[in-house]
């Protein structure tokens, strides 16, 4: 969608020669040949940027900025003023306005500062997204505090490289844009790529850029993110799963900070943090020679550990609540809130999916037409039947005998090796018998499972 600008000048020959050379580049253009219609139509309107001539009938362009409120409207603003007149100028920047041109100006002039202003314009409006993000990250246990907290000092470090682990949908993203918008890059772009996505080539394109002709389709030159987001942050969701060729290219990148575009022969410098997110074992995917060990010390210099929600307690109902409100707004409801009983259901539950998970489940029970509260009818059977199924009173207890601890100790990793092992011997090889015995969720204990090769 094309940018939309707004030309007040009382001045016809101005105003045309200005629509006419701005719709060639590509913008939509409007204009008034007052303050007063001007006022008008940026209300109509809403343009992303106001082309504003100071010397107006009846109220001057000062006045109108003065009126406008330029930094709570967010609008950007290029005074045009006559030449030599910089007391004029100065105060237009006081009120709010981008940048200034003195008359006569040049076209090519004026597009560069239009240029420049609307990109601004992106990013500010980028920070102010980002930050609302940040306000996102609800959670009062001490574990999300101690999250928030580190969130905190590795914004304002230098630190060059994060790595965010987490289950799905524990918000890694969001801890990333919560990262960047808390530090000095804030105002330089926040450029994200899951990795997962992409097959090798393309992955490679979209991050380093490729010169015209560097393959079949490669028809013009292009910018990859590390090059977009000099001076900002690479966010590289799911690094667990990218090619180990690739992770080469990556691990030199970090070192010498610096690239080539595909096809290129020079070497572009660059400044950015990468933060790097992945639900993987990192550790297990270097054993088995899928992730290279020196990427990951090097990515991992400041690693952020996300919990999964169940272990997450009140924060549930908290986040529960939220997405209550947010979907109230959005979808024009008035549920008052969620009842006992389906708070009960929630904390009982073990939430694979997370934090998304739970958005989902709100964002579906909202659906219906709920008098005051979500119920538990309003939720979904596989929820229910979490919550409502018994545990098997007649099985044994797992005991410790199954145990030895030798002098040289045992890890808490073993432990739980022998305890998976025991419960399923004692259940006959039932999984759902089995995590009863632990008093886990199936598809908790069907993941140590896993782990511990046992499937």
């Amino acid at each position: 969608m094309a940018y939309k600008i707004l030309v007040i000048d009382d001045e016809k020959l101005i105003r045309w020669t200005l629509e006419q050379h701005l719709v060639r580049e590509g913008y939509e253009v409007v204009t008034a040949d007052s303050a007063e219609k001007g006022l008008q139509l940026i209300n109509e309107e809403a343009p992303d940027l106001l082309l504003l001539d100071n010397r107006l009938p009846e109220m001057t362009g000062l006045e109108l900025l003065e009126k406008l409120n330029v930094p709570e409207r967010g609008i950007m603003v290029i005074m045009i003023t006559a030449y030599g007149l910089v007391e004029t100028a100065v105060k237009a920047m006081k009120l709010g306005a981008y940048d200034y041109i003195s008359k006569p100006f040049n076209l090519e002039e004026i597009t560069f500062v239009i240029r420049k202003a609307l990109e601004a314009g992106s990013l500010r409006s980028q920070v102010k997204q980002l930050r609302g993000k940040v306000d996102a990250i609800i959670g009062e246990t001490d574990m999300m505090l101690r999250v928030k907290d580190l969130i905190a000092k590795i914004a304002k470090s230098d630190a060059t490289t994060v790595l965010i682990q987490g289950e799905s949908g524990t918000g890694k993203e969001l801890v990333a844009k919560a990262v960047h918008s808390g530090s000095l890059r804030a105002e330089r772009p926040f450029m994200a790529i899951n990795c997962a996505a992409l097959p090798l080539t393309l992955l490679e394109s979209e991050l380093m850029g490729h010169e015209k002709g560097a393959f079949t389709d490669a028809k013009a030159a292009k910018k990859g993110l590390f090059e977009l987001a000099d001076g900002g942050t690479v966010f590289l969701d799911e690094i667990g799963d990218m090619d180990i060729s690739m992770q080469a290219k990556l691990l030199r990148i970090l070192e010498e900070k610096s690239f080539r575009r595909i096809g290129g022969v020079k070497d572009i410098k660059v400044d950015v943090r990468v933060i790097s997110a992945t639900n993987q074992d990192l550790s297990r995917a270097m054993n088995e020679g899928r992730f290279r060990k020196d990427l990951y010390y090097r990515l991992q210099v400041v690693p952020i550990m996300l919990p999964p929600l169940r272990d997450r307690g009140r924060d549930i109902l908290l986040l529960a609540r939220h997405f209550t409100d947010h979907f109230n707004r959005e979808c024009h409801k008035s549920v008052q809130g969620i009842s006992k009983e389906a708070e009960q259901v929630f904390l009982s539950y073990p939430w694979p999916g997370n934090v998304r998970e739970l958005k989902n489940v709100i964002e579906r029970a909202m659906i219906f037409e709920i008098d005051k509260e979500i119920m538990p009818e309003h939720l979904s059977p596989e929820i229910l039947e979490q919550h409502a199924a018994p545990m098997d009173s007649s099985l044994t207890p797992v005991s410790l005998d199954c145990l030895t601890i030798p002098e040289s100790g045992i890890s808490i990793e073993e432990v739980e090796n022998a305890l998976v092992k025991k419960a399923l011997e004692m259940a006959g090889g039932n999984q759902t018998r089995a995590s009863q015995l632990l008093k886990m969720p199936r598809d908790a204990f069907r993941r140590r499972m896993k782990r511990f090769g046992l499937i």
